[in-house]
């Protein structure tokens, strides 16, 4: 579960009351999420369009790019992303921004009442407050990012997106994604392919990267069975990895600049962005406003260079929340070529060498540190050299005056705690 502090003690009360919600085991539908929408109107019958993104890396910045895109088009724009890095606020923006302390504390104290029998879990009072805010205050367009997979996922209710988005497959959540179902794939990243486009709805455009033979199959059978129109890259769409992002789809083709988000992958992003946005009939964004939303993207502690602080002192520091095998060939391919000394710090359930070993060639030295507040990695996990500290602060410290940057890797909740000690807080 996500640990939630919060200085408003108004709102710390309802996290505590969130705290102690769990996900009954076993439990695999929407009828919950359901109910407790109905006690609440029905708000996610009452949005404006929605744009839905489910993947297992990158959904979070393709909802970046799409806020960003609709913004510079003049758009006020809700939007709901999981996890927060630093506040729970950052879970619900309205108009463009975070929710405010009192209007927050008030919503949750609202869907904690009225759904206390149906024992909820913590996300699904998350996406039923954000929903209900969604509905109270007037907007063009809602953004809303899956959670967890997708065909069980809380957000899932929503009856007909604007357009629906799968972005990169990994392998991640393999407890609750890849345990055994009759009729389900038993390969892993096509059983992956088809929890995230078990989002599709029929009529409703799905619009995805290019994956493997497996999860493709997955993926035009979630869309033929829906009756959704599919646009996949290569086929109904195209991007060109040279020094412009090139798109063209049948509205002909575009010219974009690539994103100033650091990392090569941020291009695929931002293209899944503009496809989605190309191949719906809801709401219309200009050229100019796709180029100008893709130079001010911008998402925290995803390949983010950290700023001058006494954390970093004069050293050059990234941060990133990347905890798996994609994660690691994104970074490796960001510092191809240099070395870096890895401070990671990695929760117990989440695999080592998935992001260690695309990163090999890069690492100068590692060192392992708490992730505050849960269960973690020791060092020893991280392979013979590794070393240990007892926090960011002293793990940086103890590093050589070598000039080599740092990254520091392996948890949102660490990348969160990051960012409260540099202030560098997501706004």
């Amino acid at each position: 579960m996500d640990f939630a502090v919060h200085a408003d003690p108004r709102v710390q009360r309802q996290l505590d009351r969130l705290a102690n919600l769990s996900l009954p085991q076993g439990r695999l539908s929407l009828d919950t999420i359901r109910a407790l929408l109905e006690r609440l109107d029905d708000p996610h019958l009452r949005l404006p369009p929605v744009f839905h993104v489910a993947g297992t890396n990158g959904k979070g910045s393709v909802c970046a790019f799409l806020r960003a895109m609709l913004e510079a088009d003049g758009k006020r724009v809700h939007v709901t992303t999981s996890p927060h890095l630093v506040r729970y606020n950052e879970r619900i923006r309205l108009s463009g921004e975070l929710i405010a302390d009192g209007t927050l504390a008030a919503l949750l104290a609202e869907v904690l009442d009225v759904g206390e029998d149906l024992a909820p879990s913590f996300f699904e009072v998350t996406i039923a407050a954000a929903f209900t805010a969604f509905a109270r205050e007037p907007a063009d367009v809602c953004v809303v990012e899956v959670g967890l997979g997708g065909r069980f996922d809380a957000t899932n209710v929503l009856p007909h997106p604007a357009a629906c988005g799968v972005a990169a497959l990994g392998i991640d959540h393999e407890q609750f994604l890849l345990a055994p179902e009759d009729g389900a794939p038993t390969d892993a990243l096509s059983r992956i392919a088809f929890e995230k486009a078990g989002i599709t709805k029929r009529g409703c455009p799905l619009v995805t990267l290019s994956y493997p033979e497996g999860p493709t199959l997955e993926i035009e059978r979630a869309a033929m069975a829906a009756g959704a129109p599919l646009a996949m890259r290569g086929r109904e769409w195209h991007t060109s990895a040279d020094t412009l992002l090139y798109y063209a789809d049948r509205h002909g083709e575009l010219v974009l600049p690539r994103p100033a988000m650091p990392g090569a992958h941020q291009a695929e992003n931002a293209a899944l962005a503009v496809a989605m946005l190309r191949h719906q009939d809801f709401v219309s964004v200009s050229a100019a406003a796709l180029a100008a939303g893709i130079r001010s993207a911008n998402w925290p502690a995803r390949l983010q260079r950290l700023s001058r602080s006494s954390l970093t002192g004069d050293r050059e520091v990234w941060l990133d929340g990347g905890h798996n095998r994609s994660a690691g060939i994104a970074l490796a391919q960001h510092f191809a070529g240099r070395r870096v000394h890895l401070v990671i710090g990695m929760l117990s359930s989440k695999d080592p060498a998935a992001l260690i070993e695309p990163m090999q060639n890069s690492l100068l030295s590692i060192t392992a540190v708490p992730v505050p507040h849960h269960d973690y990695h020791a060092h020893a996990a991280f392979g013979r050299t590794a070393a240990s500290a007892n926090d960011v602060a002293d793990a940086i410290a103890k590093l050589p005056a070598d000039g080599v940057p740092v990254l520091v890797a392996g948890s949102l909740y660490l990348a969160g705690e990051v960012l409260r000690l540099t202030g560098e807080l997501p706004n």
